[in-house]
Protein backbone atom coordinates (compact mmCIF):
# COMPACT_ATOMS: atom_id res chain seq x y z
CA UNK A 1 0.00 0.00 0.00
CA UNK A 2 1.48 3.41 -0.83
CA UNK A 3 1.47 5.60 2.21
CA UNK A 4 1.08 9.45 0.99
CA UNK A 5 4.66 11.43 1.15
CA UNK A 6 4.92 14.92 2.41
CA UNK A 7 5.16 15.75 -1.55
CA UNK A 8 1.55 14.65 -1.88
CA UNK A 9 0.43 16.66 1.54
CA UNK A 10 1.46 19.32 -0.72
CA UNK A 11 0.11 19.28 -3.47
CA UNK A 12 -3.45 18.35 -2.59
CA UNK A 13 -3.22 20.61 -0.04
CA UNK A 14 -3.14 23.60 -2.63
CA UNK A 15 -5.39 21.49 -5.49
CA UNK A 16 -7.80 21.93 -2.29
CA UNK A 17 -7.13 25.57 -1.82
CA UNK A 18 -8.55 26.66 -5.33
CA UNK A 19 -12.25 25.77 -4.20
CA UNK A 20 -11.67 28.31 -2.36
CA UNK A 21 -13.27 30.51 -5.40
CA UNK A 22 -16.67 29.58 -5.97
CA UNK A 23 -15.88 26.41 -7.05
CA UNK A 24 -16.04 24.36 -4.36
CA UNK A 25 -19.40 23.16 -3.13
CA UNK A 26 -19.63 24.71 -0.08
CA UNK A 27 -20.76 27.92 0.33
CA UNK A 28 -19.73 30.80 2.67
CA UNK A 29 -21.53 34.20 3.13
CA UNK A 30 -18.59 36.20 1.41
CA UNK A 31 -19.37 34.47 -1.95
CA UNK A 32 -16.39 32.57 -1.58
CA UNK A 33 -16.97 28.40 -1.16
CA UNK A 34 -14.86 25.43 0.45
CA UNK A 35 -13.83 22.21 -0.92
CA UNK A 36 -16.53 19.77 -0.69
CA UNK A 37 -16.42 15.46 -0.85
CA UNK A 38 -16.75 15.37 -5.01
CA UNK A 39 -14.12 18.29 -5.61
CA UNK A 40 -11.53 15.89 -2.50
CA UNK A 41 -12.81 13.38 -5.57
CA UNK A 42 -11.29 14.82 -7.86
CA UNK A 43 -8.08 16.32 -5.95
CA UNK A 44 -7.03 12.66 -4.94
CA UNK A 45 -7.73 11.57 -8.67
CA UNK A 46 -5.39 14.54 -9.75
CA UNK A 47 -2.77 13.72 -7.12
CA UNK A 48 -1.85 10.42 -7.76
CA UNK A 49 -2.59 10.60 -11.38
CA UNK A 50 -6.24 8.22 -11.30
CA UNK A 51 -9.47 7.88 -12.64
CA UNK A 52 -12.04 9.57 -10.58
CA UNK A 53 -15.15 7.45 -10.99
CA UNK A 54 -17.73 10.33 -9.96
CA UNK A 55 -20.21 7.34 -9.07
CA UNK A 56 -21.53 5.24 -6.40
CA UNK A 57 -18.75 2.72 -7.18
CA UNK A 58 -17.04 0.46 -4.47
CA UNK A 59 -13.58 2.87 -5.12
CA UNK A 60 -13.88 6.30 -5.86
CA UNK A 61 -10.69 6.44 -7.85
CA UNK A 62 -8.82 4.09 -9.89
CA UNK A 63 -4.63 4.33 -9.65
CA UNK A 64 -3.18 2.74 -12.74
CA UNK A 65 0.09 0.14 -11.75
CA UNK A 66 0.69 -0.30 -15.32
CA UNK A 67 -1.30 -2.87 -17.67
CA UNK A 68 -4.42 -3.46 -16.61
CA UNK A 69 -4.39 -3.40 -12.94
CA UNK A 70 -5.19 -0.51 -10.63
CA UNK A 71 -5.72 -0.10 -6.92
CA UNK A 72 -8.37 1.69 -5.44
CA UNK A 73 -8.90 4.54 -3.11
CA UNK A 74 -12.23 4.89 -1.17
CA UNK A 75 -12.49 8.87 -0.40
CA UNK A 76 -14.28 9.76 2.76
CA UNK A 77 -14.53 13.39 3.89
CA UNK A 78 -16.37 14.79 7.29
CA UNK A 79 -16.39 17.69 9.23
CA UNK A 80 -15.76 16.03 12.69
CA UNK A 81 -11.94 17.24 13.58
CA UNK A 82 -11.56 17.93 16.86
CA UNK A 83 -11.23 21.75 17.68
CA UNK A 84 -7.26 20.39 19.03
CA UNK A 85 -6.35 17.73 16.43
CA UNK A 86 -4.39 16.13 19.22
CA UNK A 87 -6.77 14.92 20.96
CA UNK A 88 -8.41 12.93 17.81
CA UNK A 89 -8.94 9.42 18.79
CA UNK A 90 -11.33 7.81 16.09
CA UNK A 91 -11.66 9.14 12.36
CA UNK A 92 -15.55 8.75 12.11
CA UNK A 93 -16.96 7.78 8.65
CA UNK A 94 -19.66 6.52 6.93
CA UNK A 95 -19.73 3.63 4.54
CA UNK A 96 -22.64 2.93 3.35
CA UNK A 97 -26.33 3.77 3.00
CA UNK A 98 -27.51 0.93 1.01
CA UNK A 99 -30.06 -0.19 3.22
CA UNK A 100 -32.03 -2.49 0.68
CA UNK A 101 -28.63 -4.35 0.12
CA UNK A 102 -28.37 -4.74 4.09
CA UNK A 103 -31.49 -5.41 4.31
CA UNK A 104 -31.44 -8.58 1.16
CA UNK A 105 -28.33 -9.90 3.34
CA UNK A 106 -30.00 -9.88 6.42
CA UNK A 107 -32.85 -11.76 5.24
CA UNK A 108 -30.65 -14.28 3.56
CA UNK A 109 -30.72 -15.84 6.83
CA UNK A 110 -33.92 -18.16 7.34
CA UNK A 111 -34.69 -17.02 10.84
CA UNK A 112 -33.83 -13.36 10.72
CA UNK A 113 -36.42 -10.86 9.48
CA UNK A 114 -37.43 -6.98 10.21
CA UNK A 115 -39.70 -8.28 12.93
CA UNK A 116 -36.99 -10.29 14.92
CA UNK A 117 -33.79 -8.93 13.58
CA UNK A 118 -33.29 -7.46 16.73
CA UNK A 119 -32.87 -10.44 18.88
CA UNK A 120 -30.06 -11.78 16.98
CA UNK A 121 -27.14 -8.45 16.90
CA UNK A 122 -24.36 -10.68 16.29
CA UNK A 123 -26.17 -12.56 13.00
CA UNK A 124 -27.18 -9.14 12.13
CA UNK A 125 -23.69 -7.44 12.29
CA UNK A 126 -21.77 -10.17 10.47
CA UNK A 127 -24.05 -10.67 7.74
CA UNK A 128 -23.64 -6.32 7.34
CA UNK A 129 -20.18 -6.32 7.88
CA UNK A 130 -19.32 -9.48 5.61
CA UNK A 131 -21.56 -7.58 2.24
CA UNK A 132 -19.05 -4.90 2.58
CA UNK A 133 -16.04 -6.61 2.33
CA UNK A 134 -17.72 -9.01 -0.13
CA UNK A 135 -18.16 -5.75 -1.82
CA UNK A 136 -14.63 -5.13 -2.19
CA UNK A 137 -13.72 -8.40 -3.10
CA UNK A 138 -15.79 -8.56 -5.87
CA UNK A 139 -14.72 -4.97 -7.30
CA UNK A 140 -12.91 -6.04 -10.27
CA UNK A 141 -16.14 -8.09 -11.73
CA UNK A 142 -18.17 -4.54 -11.38
CA UNK A 143 -15.48 -2.62 -12.69
CA UNK A 144 -14.88 -4.28 -15.42
CA UNK A 145 -10.84 -4.22 -14.55
CA UNK A 146 -8.06 -5.57 -12.00
CA UNK A 147 -7.82 -3.91 -8.71
CA UNK A 148 -4.58 -4.89 -6.74
CA UNK A 149 -7.36 -5.02 -3.15
CA UNK A 150 -3.86 -5.35 -1.37
CA UNK A 151 -2.66 -1.68 -2.08
CA UNK A 152 -6.12 -0.25 -1.81
CA UNK A 153 -7.38 1.74 0.92
CA UNK A 154 -9.50 4.88 2.44
CA UNK A 155 -8.14 8.40 2.59
CA UNK A 156 -10.12 10.27 5.20
CA UNK A 157 -10.22 13.85 5.01
CA UNK A 158 -11.25 15.32 8.24
CA UNK A 159 -11.90 19.09 8.84
CA UNK A 160 -13.46 21.30 11.79
CA UNK A 161 -15.26 25.07 11.70
CA UNK A 162 -11.77 26.80 12.40
CA UNK A 163 -10.67 25.43 9.20
CA UNK A 164 -8.00 22.66 9.90
CA UNK A 165 -7.31 19.92 7.87
CA UNK A 166 -6.20 16.33 8.30
CA UNK A 167 -5.41 13.16 6.51
CA UNK A 168 -5.69 10.00 7.42
CA UNK A 169 -5.08 6.66 5.57
CA UNK A 170 -6.47 2.90 6.57
CA UNK A 171 -6.50 -0.15 5.11
CA UNK A 172 -9.52 -1.16 2.92
CA UNK A 173 -10.34 -4.33 4.47
CA UNK A 174 -12.49 -4.20 7.72
CA UNK A 175 -12.21 -5.33 11.10
CA UNK A 176 -13.75 -9.02 11.47
CA UNK A 177 -17.33 -9.00 12.68
CA UNK A 178 -16.80 -12.47 14.10
CA UNK A 179 -14.41 -10.75 17.04
CA UNK A 180 -16.93 -7.58 17.82
CA UNK A 181 -19.76 -7.87 20.36
CA UNK A 182 -22.57 -6.64 18.41
CA UNK A 183 -25.64 -5.75 20.76
CA UNK A 184 -28.37 -2.89 20.60
CA UNK A 185 -27.93 -0.10 22.86
CA UNK A 186 -31.08 0.77 25.40
CA UNK A 187 -33.04 3.93 24.94
CA UNK A 188 -33.31 6.88 28.00
CA UNK A 189 -36.05 4.82 28.74
CA UNK A 190 -34.38 1.37 29.21
CA UNK A 191 -36.30 -0.10 25.71
CA UNK A 192 -33.86 -1.25 22.89
CA UNK A 193 -32.76 0.96 20.69
CA UNK A 194 -32.96 1.17 17.34
CA UNK A 195 -29.42 1.21 15.95
CA UNK A 196 -27.05 -1.48 15.90
CA UNK A 197 -23.20 -1.28 17.65
CA UNK A 198 -20.60 -3.53 17.14
CA UNK A 199 -17.74 -3.00 19.76
CA UNK A 200 -14.49 -4.27 20.29
CA UNK A 201 -12.41 -3.81 24.00
CA UNK A 202 -11.69 0.17 23.50
CA UNK A 203 -15.18 1.05 22.39
CA UNK A 204 -17.18 1.31 18.96
CA UNK A 205 -16.05 -0.13 15.49
CA UNK A 206 -19.67 0.17 13.86
CA UNK A 207 -23.28 1.42 13.78
CA UNK A 208 -25.86 0.63 11.53
CA UNK A 209 -29.08 2.66 11.54
CA UNK A 210 -31.10 -0.47 9.93
CA UNK A 211 -34.78 2.02 10.35
CA UNK A 212 -33.77 5.34 9.65
CA UNK A 213 -32.23 5.49 6.78
CA UNK A 214 -29.05 2.31 6.74
CA UNK A 215 -26.39 4.68 7.70
CA UNK A 216 -23.60 1.94 8.21
CA UNK A 217 -20.71 4.18 10.16
CA UNK A 218 -16.97 2.94 10.91
CA UNK A 219 -14.78 4.41 13.91
CA UNK A 220 -11.19 3.40 13.03
CA UNK A 221 -8.96 4.51 15.53
CA UNK A 222 -6.20 7.38 14.75
CA UNK A 223 -3.81 4.89 16.22
CA UNK A 224 -4.31 2.20 13.91
CA UNK A 225 -4.07 4.71 10.88
CA UNK A 226 -1.83 3.31 7.96
CA UNK A 227 -0.63 6.82 7.48
CA UNK A 228 -1.77 10.52 8.62
CA UNK A 229 -0.71 13.95 7.79
CA UNK A 230 -0.04 17.08 10.29
CA UNK A 231 -3.15 19.04 10.73
CA UNK A 232 -2.86 21.85 8.16
CA UNK A 233 -4.67 24.75 6.67
CA UNK A 234 -5.80 26.07 2.89
CA UNK A 235 -4.04 28.32 1.40
CA UNK A 236 -5.10 31.80 1.16
CA UNK A 237 -6.25 33.02 -2.58
CA UNK A 238 -3.96 35.93 -4.07
CA UNK A 239 -5.89 39.08 -3.42
CA UNK A 240 -6.13 40.01 -6.92
CA UNK A 241 -8.15 36.39 -7.64
CA UNK A 242 -11.70 36.96 -8.18
CA UNK A 243 -13.77 35.00 -5.33
CA UNK A 244 -17.31 33.41 -6.51
CA UNK A 245 -19.19 32.24 -9.54
CA UNK A 246 -20.47 35.96 -11.07
CA UNK A 247 -16.70 37.81 -10.12
CA UNK A 248 -15.06 34.51 -11.56
CA UNK A 249 -17.51 35.33 -15.27
CA UNK A 250 -16.42 38.89 -15.18
CA UNK A 251 -13.00 38.11 -14.88
CA UNK A 252 -12.62 35.35 -18.00
CA UNK A 253 -15.54 37.30 -19.61
CA UNK A 254 -15.47 41.06 -19.20
CA UNK A 255 -16.25 42.39 -22.31
CA UNK A 256 -19.51 40.17 -22.71
CA UNK A 257 -20.99 39.96 -18.91
CA UNK A 258 -20.66 43.87 -19.03
CA UNK A 259 -22.39 43.60 -22.09
CA UNK A 260 -25.48 41.59 -20.31
CA UNK A 261 -25.20 43.60 -17.59
CA UNK A 262 -25.56 46.91 -18.44
CA UNK A 263 -28.46 45.30 -20.91
CA UNK A 264 -32.49 46.37 -20.20
CA UNK A 265 -34.34 43.38 -18.98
Amino acid sequence: MRKLTLTDVEKLRLVLSVYQDGSGQLARPDGSTLPGWRNFERSVSLIFEGLAQESKAIFDVLVPTGGQSYYGISCKMRRELKRNPAEQSVVPLELSNAARHFWTAIKLHPELNERNYKKHPDLVGKAIISLVNQWHENASDQMGVYIDLASSFYLVLLWNKQGVYQLFQFPHQLPDPRNLNWRFPLTKSGQMGNHLRGEDSRGKVFEWYGESGGQLKYYPRVQDAVWKSRPFRLEPLPPESPHGVLARVEAYFPEQWQKVSQATP
